[in-house]
């Protein structure tokens, strides 16, 4: 018998939570190398992070069974609302619980960055409940991987930096865009296995927009961006060691590989699951660069 627990962290989805932590771990870290680390701030924005993932997995979970998204046709892991172990109302509570708990936790960094961050505060919330509900919801309009590119790539690393060391930077920028589009990969191979069934709730995915082949070149390609970035700052005076995440080139083309072979939910379910710890170990493996 699944627990009350159990449910709500499947709920929480894990496997997406690296999208969270990534992007506070390359922003410390280039904090960090500029001699501006501070280990409180990088605190509050680690918790904002990772309440707006969990908020955003909650909305999700409550506004694709509004949409009719979630039914027993779908191939993926079970959603609370959908499979009836969650009431619509009690998780659309939860959601709420979140962000405004996500929402106190941002109102702490004021004291490092300013009153401005409400709006970011403000638009991260915003977006994590347009991402599938509201008038015009994201995801169902093929702009999933642009928020998650934004808010999850430039928006996290580049604020985490600015509430440390009170200034943006290019290599702020350069390192939020490939954390950006690792973060969107775990999209892809989510929208890949749901294929399907989005197309028949009407969820207008990249996926279903453009087809399986396409993601598979979205895919290659933001792996490509991604070793580019290290690269690039290398370029840019970096020491040899920020060339470090070029040795996950061999886990990326086995990503690669299993992204064009998969024929079963489960194959892509697992995959899911690899793509968000390789995520993880890509912004560590640059978060050392940067400070090495």
């Amino acid at each position: 018998m699944t627990s009350t627990g159990q449910i709500w962290l499947a709920a929480a989805r894990p496997r997406t939570l690296p999208a969270a932590l990534a992007p506070v771990l390359v922003g410390s870290a280039l904090a960090w190398r500029d001699g501006a680390f501070d280990g409180a701030a990088a605190g509050l924005c680690l918790a904002f992070a990772l309440l707006i993932q969990i908020g955003t997995n909650f909305a999700n979970d409550y506004y694709d069974f509004v949409h009719g998204a979630d039914t027993a046709a779908r191939v993926g892991p079970r959603r609370a609302v959908a499979s009836g172990l969650i009431a619509p109302g009690t998780m659309k509570a939860a959601m709420i619980a979140v962000f405004a708990t996500a929402f106190l936790a941002g109102l702490g960094l004021i004291f490092w960055g300013g009153p401005w961050l409400l709006l970011v505060g403000v638009a991260s919330i915003a977006s994590g409940i347009a991402y599938t509900g509201g008038p015009w919801p994201l995801a169902y309009h093929g702009l999933g991987d642009v928020f998650v590119f934004v808010f999850f790539g430039l928006v996290a690393v580049t604020v985490t930096y600015f509430v440390q060391a009170g200034h943006v930077t290019g290599d702020a920028f350069l390192a939020a865009s490939a954390i950006g589009v690792l973060a969107a990969n775990i999209l892809v191979v989510n929208n890949y296995r749901d294929v399907e069934t989005d197309a028949a709730a009407h969820k207008r995915t990249l996926v279903v927009r453009w087809g399986r082949p396409a993601a598979r070149w979205q895919f290659t390609l933001a792996h490509a961006a991604a070793f580019a970035v290290p690269a690039l700052l290398w370029w840019r005076g970096e020491g040899t060691w920020i060339l470090l995440p070029l040795v996950l080139l061999p886990w990326a083309g086995r990503q690669i590989n299993r992204l064009r072979r998969a024929s079963a939910p489960q194959e892509l379910i697992a995959l899911l699951g690899d793509t968000g710890r390789y995520e993880a170990v890509f912004a560590l493996l640059l978060a050392i660069g940067l400070i090495a």
